[in-house]
């Protein structure tokens, strides 16, 4: 009865949040750019839009914009990082106006939309690096969950289910943790 609880609950948890959200969504009706080597290699004439997603690893405060450098991780249709993945490259977004940095720290997950632009060159630490960059118009950040399921083996009533033999102190329990990004 527990499993089928268990199941029921996470189909209901998955299907409950299966829609691109708002701040992803593409200016235009084409496709957006969804895979990091595609877009890697798309001519910059194309003005291809792009929805790209991964972990934050340097924010800055320019004058009248924020450059976010993103580990790239591969999204789900919904735009979600896949915390399953390995990151795969480096990008970055500039973002129009003012993004506190408290909000946007290093190491949150975010997803972005926009249109590509001219790469630049910078540093990972002492390595050279060509940033493949983006002018985002829409972002959204992404919090990881953890969810916790203790599963019980035994049936019946109390520790040691309907047997009359008296319990030698281990009841058998299966827990599962379960990280989601949401």
């Amino acid at each position: 009865m527990q499993r089928l609880l268990l199941i029921t609950l996470t189909i209901l948890t998955l299907t409950a949040c299966s829609t691109l959200p708002e701040e992803l969504n593409t200016r235009t009706a084409d496709a957006p750019i969804t895979d990091y080597q595609q877009w890697k290699n798309t001519p910059l004439v194309s003005k291809k839009e792009v929805r790209l997603g991964g972990v934050i690893t340097k924010i800055t405060n320019q004058k009248d914009k924020t450059r976010i450098e993103i580990a790239n991780i591969p999204i789900s249709s919904i735009g979600k990082p896949d915390i399953n993945q390995a990151p795969e490259g480096r990008f970055v977004a500039y973002v129009d106006g003012f993004l506190d940095p408290v909000n946007y720290e290093k190491g949150s997950l975010i997803s972005v939309v926009g249109q590509t632009m001219p790469s630049e060159k910078g540093r990972v630490g002492e390595f050279e690096y060509t940033f493949p960059v983006m002018k985002a118009y829409g972002q959204r950040l992404w919090v990881i969950q953890e969810s916790t399921y203790i599963m019980n083996d035994n049936y019946g009533m109390g520790g040691c289910g309907f047997s009359t033999y008296r319990c030698r102190g281990y009841v058998p329990i299966r827990m599962n943790v379960i990280k989601e990004v949401r």
